[in-house]
């Protein structure tokens, strides 16, 4: 994974024009790895990794048992990945990474809530839409499609294949369409993005950490407040409204 500091808002806006059809993950500490809420939660308070896929399943299995009961569409679970999606929307750990094809819609996650150096990671997903790992030219980003039935629970919850699949699910809720995102499944639980990335063809970095030091937050975020990118925009609902107000304390306008 290559790394880059960068010092100012300019910079960050001249790198990211050069990575025209990457998706990007803003993180409020530089230091975070790049594990999924589900990874993290299991890494926290089970270490036996050997229950970790009947775990799963059950998290999965309860919520549409339930989740039903609040849904206007219900059919929407019996798809796995719009499922996972519906679980990540409203806070359940999931296996699961929120990226987003705007390079500042992750500069903003990044920023808002920091207090020391935050990180844009970089995807180059059209790499990855013809990538394979290495001695598995068959699985293919057709072939491990999620959305396919029965793919996430033969290539996804053993836990034992390096994969990378991106992509959206096929009717995507406001929130995913406010914020351009896209989602990162990977087949593996116990390693980050970039671990699993190691097992794809080497030849030049598809992931790219993009350093952005705290001094450059208070630039960036009036930068990112002109350009309408706040909580109210990307929550398009009443949560969003309310927590766009922390930044509209920063906000000094002339008198």
């Amino acid at each position: 994974m290559e790394q880059i500091c960068v010092n100012s808002w300019n910079e960050f806006m001249t790198l990211s024009a050069q990575l025209d059809g990457w998706a990007f993950r803003g993180q409020q500490d530089h230091r975070w790895p790049l594990l999924t809420s589900l990874s993290r939660y299991l890494n926290a308070h089970l270490p036996d990794r050997g229950t970790w896929r009947q775990r799963e399943e059950r998290a999965i299995r309860i919520f549409r048992r339930k989740a039903h009961n609040f849904l206007d569409k219900p059919e929407a679970l019996l798809n796995d990945l719009r499922c996972l999606a519906l679980m990540q929307h409203h806070g359940a750990p999931t296996r699961l990474l929120d990226f987003t094809k705007s390079p500042f819609v992750a500069a903003f996650f990044a920023l808002e809530q920091s207090s020391r150096d935050a990180a844009v990671y970089a995807l180059d997903t059209p790499r990855l839409w013809s990538a394979t790992p290495i001695g598995q030219p068959d699985m293919t980003r057709d072939h491990i499609d999620p959305r396919t039935p029965g793919n996430f629970a033969g290539l996804f919850l053993p836990n034992t294949n390096n994969v990378v699949w991106v992509g959206e699910p096929t009717d995507m809720d406001r929130r995913l369409v406010a914020q351009s995102g896209t989602l990162v499944v990977p087949g593996m639980l116990d390693k980050p993005l970039d671990e699993i990335l190691q097992h794809y063809d080497e030849s030049r970095s598809s992931l790219k950490k993009i350093v952005l030091p705290h001094a450059m937050r208070a630039e960036s975020m009036k930068a990112l407040y002109r350009m309408n990118i706040t909580n109210a925009t990307l929550f398009p609902d009443l949560d969003g409204l309310a927590r766009s107000i922390g930044m509209e304390l920063e906000m000094v306008w002339p008198v």
